[in-house]
């Protein structure tokens, strides 16, 4: 599977925002570091499918705690 370019910053920002190493993203995901590293500096972007599966499931778990912690106000026009 293909990660695309949106994925890979998604990935990148979250972690960026959590101040998470390299090593933390390994724990939270279950993805290796190595391969992490890969993704994020090799422009290796062909996953296989649990890999794939397991940074999206991350990214929309962190998207959806942050939601929950940080509700966005909406004023109706």
């Amino acid at each position: 599977m293909q990660l695309t370019e949106n994925q890979v910053l998604a990935i990148k920002r979250k972690r960026g925002e959590l101040n998470m190493s390299i090593r933390g993203l390994e724990r939270a995901t279950g993805v290796s570091r190595w391969t992490l590293i890969d993704i994020f500096k090799h422009d290796h972007r062909n996953v296989n499918s649990k890999t794939f599966k397991k940074l999206n499931d991350w990214l929309i778990n962190e998207y959806e705690l942050s939601t929950r912690v940080h509700p966005t106000t909406r004023k109706e026009a």
